[in-house]
């Protein structure tokens, strides 16, 4: 997909729990500057009126007609049908509400809503990580190419998206990959978001600190702690880090099993990745025992940290070789290491959502056949 060639014109919207922001993409870039809006998320009736008014004031500032809406919305949510459920910190939906159906009668034009988790994912899968790797490695001089993606983001929450062969999967009841709701490794009553999320950070940090939790810093501060550059307890930053790493690798284990692809990684904890991707990726290479085979690896494939200089190195070499065909002097190509790579997003978690949002909405209008 041509995304940075192509002229038309999709209208976009950020989300929030506080607040709406508002953009036009075309050609895969911002063609206007944001415009935010209050969510009003308890009061429907404002929260609907800023987000018209919101793409209302877009359309003068364009040169030219949009195609489509599309946007990330908080589930749960009837995506495919534009209907968002029962929000937790937007209560003026609860009940179930049309938004896309609103915003189509309003604008006349078609309305995508997806989840921001998937689409950071295929926004990564179309302009980022994925595409990035496969670069590298023909670059390399390998015949290793790979076709699928899991992204990952890591914030409030523990949102999760998948991307096969170019298609994002949504799920019968748009509930694909929603892996906050897993079992958490460390506890297993609760649920994965409970050890992988800023409050899993701060909640471990003030029980290693030996601190309330009302007083422990935000998780950039803990950052800062543990890389030596604030006062506190070094030792308990260090392992709020490594503890969510721990537990987001068990998770992306279990996915990786099942998915077999690259795994990108974005959100705001993203920014501590130094001391999260080691020990998430160790736990991916972590071992299981079977009656029949004693130890042996939980994976098929072997997780390589693409943020490590040697690793990378080491997953793009593979283990290329010649095969020679019974019979013929022919030979193929062959790289026998069966892996799969962890890494960050190469475009950002704001952008790879609206690249996403943007890539969707084309994808869709072109199946339709009025784009």
């Amino acid at each position: 997909m041509e995304l940075h060639h192509d002229p038309r014109i999709v209208l976009t919207l950020d989300a929030g729990g506080t607040h709406l922001v508002f953009s036009a993409i075309q050609g895969g870039r911002d063609i206007l500057e944001p415009v935010t809006k209050p969510t009003d998320g308890h009061d429907l009736a404002a929260c609907l009126g800023n987000i018209l008014a919101g793409f209302r004031g877009m359309l003068p500032r364009l040169g030219r007609a949009p195609v489509a809406i599309s946007f990330a919305f908080p589930g749960p949510a009837d995506y495919p049908n534009g209907i968002i459920g029962d929000l937790y910190n937007l209560p003026g939906f609860r009940g179930g509400v049309p938004l896309g159906p609103l915003l189509e009668d309003e604008f006349g034009i078609p309305v995508y809503i997806n989840n921001d988790g998937d689409l950071f994912a295929y926004g990564e899968a179309i302009a980022g990580l994925l595409p990035t790797v496969n670069r590298a490695l023909e670059a390399a001089g390998n015949p290793k190419r790979f076709h699928n993606l899991f992204g990952v983001t890591l914030g409030t929450g523990f949102g999760g998206g998948l991307v096969h062969d170019g298609r994002l999967f949504l799920g019968d009841n748009c509930a694909g990959a929603e892996i906050w709701c897993m079992r958490n490794k460390l506890d297993p009553t609760t649920t994965a978001e409970e050890g992988v999320s800023i409050r899993a950070v701060k909640r471990t940090y003030a029980e290693g600190a030996g601190l309330p939790i009302e007083s422990v810093p935000e998780p950039k501060g803990i950052y800062a702690i543990a890389c030596g550059e604030l006062e506190g307890d070094q030792a308990a930053a260090v392992e709020a880090f490594r503890r969510l790493g721990e537990v987001a690798g068990d998770t992306l284990a279990h996915i990786s099993a099942v998915v077999d692809g690259l795994v990108v990684v974005g959100g705001g904890l993203a920014g501590a990745a130094g001391l999260i991707l080691p020990a998430l990726v160790e736990e991916m290479r972590g071992t299981l025992r079977s009656r029949a085979k004693g130890v042996h690896p939980r994976l098929e494939v072997r997780a390589f940290n693409l943020e490590d200089a040697k690793e990378r190195a080491e997953f793009l070499a593979g283990a290329p070789m010649r095969l020679s065909v019974p019979g013929s002097g022919r030979e193929v190509e062959y790289d026998p290491m069966k892996r799969i790579g962890v890494g960050l997003s190469t475009l950002g978690t704001s952008r790879a959502i609206s690249t996403g949002a943007y890539a969707f909405a084309l994808a869709a209008l072109d199946r339709s056949g009025h784009g």
